[in-house]
């Protein structure tokens, strides 16, 4: 499943939800959490499963509300059958979290959903980033950089110029590495300026460097500027095969020169990770 831009619906905004099937996002967040008012969740709810029903096969995720909420077994009863692609899970803090989730999908009858975590919304979660290694029907990591400086006191979690301070870069950080170890794909969070679409570029820019294969959307207008951050150019793809083809020449080498440079096993590792995003 690519997963390069993540665009976030309100749940209570089904009129939002047609519109966004038609936009290039590899897949819609319909949101019944932070988006949605208290009192409005129930009409929201009714929203998003209707929507899903009506949309199968056009992948579909839904983020609920956390665990810990009595909300969240309303969510699940709800949209479940309607069979969303996956279920986006806040405050998660563990593989712990997952496994209970997955416990209460199975419960309901659903086998085939997906779960992406944001893993980064507590104290707790950021000491539990290196135990989602396992965890059943999980497919992503993400994290997020507005619950966390509330939860501890912090006035915010950014610089003036907009580049997070060193206790959010350290969680993003270990979401990254807790993607990594995990096998799943780490997925960068949102850039809330939605109108600066220089600053966006250069965030998603620098997300695809450190390792991230994609990037959450809060606005329309930010989905091609993501999927162009996330998608390999041309030039990328054939470095990549000539790579590949250098170690199929020579198989047993563990260093060979190419364009003038040396490259060996990690530099074959990037090449078919490039590749595989593209196949």
């Amino acid at each position: 499943m690519r997963l390069r831009s993540l665009l976030f619906v309100p749940g209570d905004r089904p009129e939002r939800m047609d519109k966004a099937l038609g936009l290039a996002a590899d897949a819609l967040i319909l949101d019944l959490e932070d988006a949605v008012a208290p009192a409005a969740k129930p009409a929201a709810r009714r929203a998003v499963a209707a929507f899903l029903k009506a949309n199968s096969h056009k992948r579909l995720w839904v983020r609920v509300n956390p665990l810990d909420s009595a909300e969240n077994e309303k969510d699940l009863e709800a949209v479940l059958p309607g069979h969303p692609d996956g279920i986006v899970l806040p405050k998660a803090e563990g593989g712990a979290s997952v496994a209970e989730l997955v416990r209460r999908l199975t419960e309901r009858g659903n086998a085939t959903a997906q779960v992406m975590a944001i893993a980064t919304e507590t104290p707790a979660a950021i000491f539990g980033l290196g135990s989602y290694t396992g965890a059943r029907r999980l497919a992503a990591l993400t994290w997020g950089a507005e619950d966390l400086p509330a939860a501890i006191g912090a006035a915010t979690s950014r610089e003036e110029d907009g580049r997070y301070t060193p206790p959010y870069e350290l969680a993003r950080s270990l979401c990254l590495f807790g993607a990594a170890a995990a096998g799943v794909a780490p997925i960068e969070t949102v850039y809330p300026a939605f109108r600066d679409e220089a600053g966006l570029a250069a965030y998603a820019a620098r997300a695809r460097r450190d390792g991230f294969t994609g990037m959450m959307a809060i606005h329309p207008a930010q989905i091609d500027i993501i999927n162009a951050a996330f998608t390999p150019s041309d030039a990328e793809i054939a470095h990549a095969r000539a790579v590949v083809a250098a170690f199929e020449a020579s198989p047993e080498a563990g260093v060979l020169q190419l364009d003038g440079k040396m490259i060996d096993r990690p530099h074959l590792v990037q090449a078919q990770r490039l590749l595989g995003q593209v196949s």
